[in-house]
């Protein structure tokens, strides 16, 4: 549960009191979500990946933390890639036809998962695991602080390591509080209403 505690440190005011997003169908967000945030994981996960190849072979031998801070953002690159694609591919489209469906008043299939809870379960699951190896991360680069002997390119990945830190934080909060809440609760009403179509 440590991502939960991080996120609600990193919320700023502005997002505490905005519900613009809570007031958005599920579509609409889970499109906001893909075009912002999904882009930009798979956008810098390379170039962040390239910056701190770059930054072991030059101060590796001066700093090997730098080495661990690498292997902790590859593991996470290689996992988000296999997270994202769950979602584009089986959590969303169902939660869409969901959505649409009930909005003409039509069946709801029933999903071969059983219920929407099972994979929501394990994309938090998934979730916190990021948000842990982020906090390792963050002892790691002393909260994203270059050494005094650090060149530009440190300054520059640290800086890109905190931003991508704070956009997943962004993103988790969307998922986990806003989006995967409504799914639950539209898909619960519908097994209620026994609309749910074998």
């Amino acid at each position: 549960m440590a991502i939960l505690t991080e996120l609600n440190q990193l919320l700023t005011v502005e997002d505490l009191q905005s519900d613009e997003f809570n007031k958005w169908p599920m579509g609409k967000l889970i499109d906001y979500i893909i075009d912002t945030h999904h882009a930009y994981v798979v956008e810098k996960m390379p170039i962040i990946l390239q910056f701190l190849e770059k930054l072991c072979k030059v101060h590796g031998q001066r700093h090997p933390e730098l080495f661990e801070i690498y292997n902790e953002f590859n593991a996470m690159s290689q996992e988000l890639q296999h997270h994202l694609k769950k979602e584009e591919l089986v959590v969303f489209p169902y939660i869409i036809n969901m959505e649409n469906a009930i909005s003409k008043g039509e069946q709801v299939s029933k999903p071969v998962f059983g219920t929407i809870e099972n994979p929501i379960n394990m994309m938090m699951y998934e979730h916190n695991i990021e948000g842990d190896r982020f906090l390792i991360i963050e002892q790691l680069t002393n909260k994203y602080t270059a050494p005094d002997d650090g060149c530009t390119t440190y300054r520059v990945a640290f800086k890109m390591l905190q931003e991508f830190e704070e956009d997943l934080h962004k993103h988790i909060h969307l998922e986990n509080n806003i989006l995967f809440p409504k799914a639950i609760i539209e898909e619960r009403e519908c097994f209620n209403n026994i609309i749910l179509a074998n």
